[in-house]
This record gives structure tokens, sequence and C-alpha cells, in this order.
């Protein structure tokens, strides 16, 4: 029998495949601290899960639990929820049912840790006290939602409004429920209303460098190239943004837009400009970044580290993007990363780059030896294991 502690991790999602950042961390944070403890694995989802994913977590949780929420249970809450004070996004990942059976679980278990990834899920484990608790905040959800509240059209601005200020107000009151908390930035951490935000602990995403590295023999037929999920409003935001205000100015330039589940508006822009592409999932999403000459990632809003950038630099390519992206990561400008926050430095950015090759090479490398010092897996969960320590 394992004398390792026993630790419960949960997800709002099921961490496989990756092509969310919630699951890229959630999977790593449990390949790495698997070598320590015994991982219980508690998964909501409302998808089918397929065995090949399960296998994939297979060799680091001890056990795997997953909970598939009801699609009617969830709409009921969403409308009930319009009368009560918790913030949408909690109340639809919220199921009576799957919260009495996590309960017999986390009772039939007793776990030394519980580790819960997002505000999400967080009411499944807020009232169990036999153990310390980490909230992993991962971005401040509430800062987000108020900046995309401010692109939203006029009929939805009062939606994001409310759920903006619920989420602020549920960000303040779970704070008490756990003894530790995590963000991915700092930057997010001054956005949680907290009297103790100084206490929320930083642990930042990794990178695999020995995977997302340069892959010279592959053709770069692409003058620019983003890689995202292609849902996220803060993606699709940006590539809307970007077209309207970059590529409509600069025909000629080539674009691929790659990565899991394209919206319509994504979809849309390809139909506009037979310059840009538009590829949904990639079995290997370093052929979408290695088939581009620069990255681009002009957000615009959305909070917290973006990984695509990081895989982007650790793969060598010169990165565009703005100051609300960099802001998380803290590369140097002009060095190791180009920073614009209008159309017009981009597009003189996106013409020097493709003008000065050293350049281009040099800010390439200079990148990824940031990433490399800066942002690894292992890094991460060593944080992690620090706060977990602490409980003995």
């Amino acid at each position: 029998m394992s004398d390792r502690p026993k630790l419960v991790f949960i997800t709002s999602r099921f961490p496989y495949p990756l092509e969310k950042g919630d699951k890229l961390r959630a999977f790593h944070f449990i390949k790495g601290l698997s070598k320590s403890y015994e991982i219980t694995l508690i998964a909501l989802t409302d998808q089918s899960i397929a065995d090949e994913w399960l296998n994939e977590l297979a060799p680091f949780a001890l056990q795997t639990h997953v909970f598939k929420l009801s699609k009617p249970k969830q709409i009921f809450r969403l409308g009930l929820n319009f009368f009560l004070h918790a913030p949408f996004q909690v109340a639809y990942f919220t199921e009576s049912k799957v919260k009495r059976q996590i309960n017999q679980i986390l009772k039939n278990l007793k776990p030394d840790h519980i580790y819960c990834q997002l505000i999400r899920a967080a009411e499944y484990v807020k009232n169990y006290h036999d153990c310390y608790k980490t909230l992993d905040y991962m971005d401040a959800l509430s800062k987000g939602m108020e900046r995309r509240m401010e692109n939203a059209p006029f009929y939805a601005k009062f939606i994001y409004r409310m759920e903006a200020t619920r989420l602020r107000e549920y960000e303040r009151r779970i704070f008490n429920y756990f003894e530790f908390h995590t963000m991915i930035s700092l930057q997010d951490t001054y956005y949680i209303a907290h009297p103790e935000q100084t206490k929320i602990k930083v642990v930042p995403n990794g990178i695999d460098t020995q995977f997302f590295s340069p892959m010279d023999s592959v053709h770069k037929e692409f003058d620019l190239v983003f890689v995202g999920n292609l849902s996220y409003a803060p993606n699709v935001d940006a590539m809307v943004w970007f077209e309207k205000n970059v590529l409509q100015k600069n025909k000629d330039l080539r674009i691929l837009i790659a990565g899991a589940s394209p919206s319509q508006k994504i979809l849309q822009l390809q139909k506009r400009n037979a310059h840009i592409v538009v590829e949904g999932w990639q079995a290997d999403i370093r052929h979408a970044y290695a088939r581009g000459k620069t990255f681009i990632a002009p957000m615009q809003m959305g909070t917290g580290l973006q990984n695509k950038l990081l895989e982007a630099m650790a793969m060598e390519l010169p990165c565009i993007t703005t100051s609300l992206a960099n802001d998380a990561i803290h590369a140097k400008e002009n060095e190791q990363i180009f920073v614009c926050n209008n159309a017009g430095e981009m597009a003189t950015q996106i013409r020097l780059l493709q003008k000065d090759s050293s350049l281009a090479a040099s800010t390439g490398k200079a990148g990824r030896k940031f990433v490399e010092s800066n942002y690894s897996w292992a890094r991460c969960v060593e944080e992690l294991n620090t706060i977990f320590r602490i409980q003995h």
C-alpha cells in the first residue's frame, strides 16, 4: 500500500484533449503531482468522454470519476438563476445530485488535500473541512467578463454586466472557504476583491519545450499564424478585430487561423478574404505554428497568461501581441516579443519582420530562451508542492 498522501483533483471539464487552457493546466499538474500523491480525479463534463481520453489520464490518476451533467438541468438552472445571486457559470456547473455523489466519494476517501480548479467547481467542495483545500482561480473571471461587456452588442450588455458583478462578489466570497489560493498571473490577483488578496500565490502555466521546439523542415507558407480555441470569445474578438483593422488594409498578408471549434464569426473571415485560411482541430498543433513566419496575438480582451504565445515563442516564432497579453508574460519588448497596441503599430511591425529576417530570427531565439528559463511545468508543479507541504 502506498504511503503517498491522497490528493483529490476536481475540474469543471475533463482534462483531455488539450485544446483549452484549463485542460492543459490540469493535465500537466496531474501528471507532475502524481509522482508525489495518489490522485483521485473528479471531472465534470457536458460531453461524452472517449476511452482514449481516459487512457491518457490513467497512468497518473489512481481513480477517475467523471460526472456528465444533465443538459436539461443546466438549462433549468440558468433560467432559475436569473432570480438568484450566483454567477451563471457557477450555476451551470453545479448539480445537486452530483454534489451528493462527490460528498460520498470524499467521505469514503478521506483525502489529505483537495485541489479545485476554477470557481466553477468550488460549490462541490467548499463545505468539506476535513482537510486543507486549494482553489485555483486561474484567472479573474469577473475582469474578463467586464472586458467582454465592453465589446458586447447593446442588447447583451445587461447580461454581461450582471455576470461580471456576480462573479466579482463570488470570487471574493469563495476565498474564505479555501486555505490556499493560486492564480496564473500576478496582474489577475489584483482583481480579486478580498482583503487578503496578497496571499494568492502565482503559479503560472508551463510549456513542454522539448515538444514545442523549432520545426525547420516545415514550409512557412503563411506570413502570419494565430492558434487558439476558436470558439473562445477573446480569441474570436482578436481575429475579427485584426481582420477589420489590419488585414483589410494589408490585403496581401496570408494568415493561418488554426484551432478547435471555429465559430461562425471565424469561418466568415475566410469567406471575406481569400488570404485567410481557417483550420479546425489539429492532430499536431505544432504544424500550424510552424507554417507561419510570425505569430500574431492581437488580444483586445480577456485575462491571464496566453499559452499560445508561450508555445509560439518556444518554437522560435517572432511574436506580436498587445500589452494586455504581455503584462501577464513579462517578456522584454523588442527583444523577446513585440508589443503593439494599435493597428498601425502592428502593420508596421509585421512589415519590418518581413524585411528583416535576421531580426525575426534573433527575436525568435530570444523568445525561446525566455520560455525555457521562466515557464517549465516542473517548476509550476514544485510551486504547488510547496503549498501542499505547508499543511504537514
